[in-house]
């Protein structure tokens, strides 16, 4: 991919993803409390939950997305999706401030994703637990619009 077509790419998936948050957020700001946070099986996430590991997604891509542009290896950002959710207690927020702040990171990420330059977007990043899990700004970009339908598909339509 050359820089002109990576920086197309970049600003589709940015626009993609502010369509994908605007359409979403009036189903979200729908769901009643009782069952945003309730488990239909308690191994499994609560729609707060999922909401939650998308914000906690958000939060590591956005910390991928500013310094794979900077750091002269790629940066090794890696996280324990079980534990992030366990530890942020989301079942126990307010669903409105959890649908607010997967909005404004979201915001964040679509600004950032705009605005880094095309010869960035091929900087890597390691995502890898345990081995080297190398990926580019444009791959992670689109991969992190995929991962949030397919949870919010899980959230509105269940």
């Amino acid at each position: 991919m050359n820089y002109h077509n990576e920086a197309l790419y970049s600003n589709e998936v940015s626009t993609d993803l502010r369509r994908l948050v605007d359409e979403q957020l009036k189903y979200l700001q729908e769901i009643d409390e009782e069952t945003f946070s309730a488990r239909t099986n308690p191994e499994k996430w609560s729609k707060k939950e999922i909401l939650g590991h998308l914000i906690d997604s958000a939060q590591n891509n956005l910390r991928r997305f500013i310094t794979a542009q900077y750091e002269a290896e790629p940066p090794h950002i890696v996280y324990d999706q079980d534990f992030w959710v366990s530890a942020n207690r989301y079942n126990q927020a307010s669903a409105q401030d959890l649908i607010l702040l997967w909005k404004l990171l979201n915001d964040r990420i679509a600004v950032i994703l705009e605005c880094i330059s095309p010869d960035k977007l091929a900087r890597l990043c390691n995502t890898g637990k345990g081995a080297q899990e190398l990926h580019p700004l444009s791959f992670l970009a689109k991969d992190y619009l995929n991962h949030a339908r397919h949870h919010l598909i899980q959230i509105t339509n269940t």
